[in-house]
């Protein structure tokens, strides 16, 4: 199952969502690269290339970016997000928690854990396809993260 060049984890335990989500990303050709996991045990699995995803080349698999929901079963996201930015390999990776939560403790907590961005999914439609289009476009296009070297 080797792949290259992974855009976008797509990090969601909600089917109905991340199919909303990649349907929008795919609609704005943002898409191409995009590997959809769900739920916290298998985003490491697939970050740090281990357990079914084992066989493959870390460092090539490694996203650009990452969309992560916090309310999981196995592993919340918030063990996800500080599993990625405690290990120097992903910690410049850019993960941007998109969940329902508005909870003041969980936005501490993500910003504290290094999240670069929170963003809470709405509830409208349309402004569910606005906010998946300019975060694409945004994190995908113009971003431009450092090179990682180790």
């Amino acid at each position: 199952m080797k792949q290259q060049g992974v855009d976008l984890l797509l990090v969601e335990d909600n089917i109905s969502d991340a199919e909303l989500t990649i349907r929008h990303l795919k609609k704005n050709n943002m898409a191409n690269s995009l590997i959809h996991v769900k739920n916290g045990e298998e985003a490491l699995e697939f970050i740090f290339a281990t357990g079914k995803y084992g066989d493959q080349i870390d460092h090539i698999q490694r996203p650009k970016l990452i969309l992560l929901d916090i309310h999981m079963p196995k592993v919340s996201g918030i063990e996800v997000l500080q599993k990625i930015k405690a290990d120097p390999r992903t910690q410049s990776i850019p993960v941007i928690i998109l969940t329902s939560s508005k909870e003041d403790p969980d936005i501490q907590k993500c910003y504290a854990l290094g999240a670069n961005s929170y963003i809470v999914k709405p509830v409208n439609f349309e402004s569910f396809a606005e906010a998946i289009k300019n975060l694409g476009f945004y994190w995908l296009l113009l971003n431009q993260p450092p090179v990682n070297k180790v």
